[in-house]
């Protein structure tokens, strides 16, 4: 049976149409047609915006749940928390770990995979960490970092079944450069961060395949005029696609306007969010770190920051609100952008017809009403309470990147 939701405004690749009624059958998109105008108040009005539901490339946890926790359930409840603020597809994202941990991580993952999830589609597993350096290292246990092997990388994609979709490294490892080549021949994307890379070590990693940086600008060598480092390679690269933590804090909005200035449509909005987004203050684990969180900023022991608390819609919001970026194109850049890097913009991204009705529907002040995936309403009664507070729904604060 068809669906049909008729909107004020409704975001094409081509941009916004205004008074359009987007009709949806058996999770697939069949029309978006022009109907009367609809006037303040028309009953006819069933959204205000609709546009394509959000993808996250990058998430550790939230609700209280990480990847890497050995529970059959933390995927789904990832997968509603996610849904929960706009999100209709997501990569989870391991942490560095003893190396029989992440491989018991990518099996639930390709398991969650075949399975479905409740609320936002699992589009895999984003390996970040073990394959870093000790300079940028982040919230990684430095001590568990391991040396690039392709026997080892092969092993990991056995155990993923084609489920591995992102690895992130570090460039100047020993054997990075064949390890690029082999993932990218293998159709992973390869990602490169926590470094202490220069400039030319990142351009040679970009030219043998390697698709761009993890969370640009945290976890590497900054620009400088003489040696503009990872960040100068991945802004002038023109393939490079730039992760970004849109919160204000981890990237100032000066730095989130040269971004999209240099890079526009290969800017990749992220949350690189851990288990204590959208939870109350308290304390919770990252990785091998017990870490507390307070009015939203979460904190080691020692007292250093730890992990984000970001919500995808959020960044958008950021980067509409701190860095002057048109709604349409900072939607996009957390929508079709990820699905394109990724290789899934044939049925993901955007609203056309013959693309999978993953479907959100927000209010003129982008706050979120209602989200279809695979053209499923989501029933988000039972987190609405955990994403509803002004902590969750604005800006979310700094910490260290994981």
């Amino acid at each position: 049976m068809a669906s049909r939701i008729r909107a004020r405004r409704l975001l094409t690749e081509q941009g916004w149409l205004e008074h359009q009624e987007l009709t949806h059958q058996e999770g697939i998109i069949t029309a978006i047609t022009p109907i009367t105008p609809i006037t303040d108040g028309d009953p006819a009005r069933d959204v205000e915006l609709l546009v394509p539901a959000l993808i996250d490339g990058h998430v550790h946890g939230g609700a209280g749940v990480d990847v890497m926790d050995n529970d059959s359930n933390a995927l789904g409840t990832l997968s509603m928390a996610k849904a929960a603020e706009g999100v209709g597809a997501f990569l989870a994202t391991t942490v560095t770990a003893p190396l029989p941990e992440i491989e018991q991580a990518l099996g639930r993952i390709a398991d969650g995979v075949a399975s479905g999830m409740p609320g936002a589609e699992l589009l895999g597993c984003y390996l970040e960490g073990p394959y870093f350096t000790p300079d940028n290292k982040g919230a990684h246990d430095q001590a568990l970092f391991r040396e690039l092997d392709l026997a080892e990388l092969k092993q990991l994609q056995q155990l993923a079944r084609g489920t591995l979709k992102v690895v992130a490294l570090a460039p100047e490892k020993t054997n990075a450069i064949t390890a690029i080549r082999h993932l990218a021949a293998s159709g992973v994307r390869v990602m490169l961060g926590h470094s202490a890379a220069d400039h030319d070590t990142t351009m040679a990693a970009l030219t043998a395949g390697a698709s761009g940086l993890v969370h640009c600008f945290n976890g590497m060598r900054g620009l400088h005029h003489r040696e503009p480092g990872m960040v100068g390679a991945g802004l002038v690269h023109p393939d490079a696609w730039l992760e970004l933590i849109a919160d204000g804090h981890h990237v100032h909005p000066s730095v989130l306007k040269l971004c999209h200035c240099c890079a526009g449509e290969r800017l990749l909005l992220i949350t690189d969010a851990m288990r204590a987004a959208g939870m109350p203050d308290g304390h919770y684990l990252l990785g091998n770190y017990r870490v507390e969180m307070k009015e939203g900023v979460v904190r080691t022991e020692a007292g250093g920051l730890a992990g984000s608390t970001l919500t995808l819609l959020g960044a958008v919001r950021n980067m509409v609100n701190l860095a002057g970026v048109p709604l349409a194109d900072a939607l996009r850049m957390a929508s079709l952008a990820p699905a394109r890097m990724l290789g899934i913009a044939d049925r993901l991204g955007s609203l056309a017809v013959g693309k999978q009705a993953n479907l959100l529907a927000l209010t003129a002040e982008l706050n979120q009403q209602h989200i279809w995936v695979a053209g499923r309403e989501i029933d988000l009664a039972h987190f609405a309470p955990l994403f509803s507070g002004s902590r969750v729904n604005q800006d979310a604060q700094e910490s260290l990147c994981i």
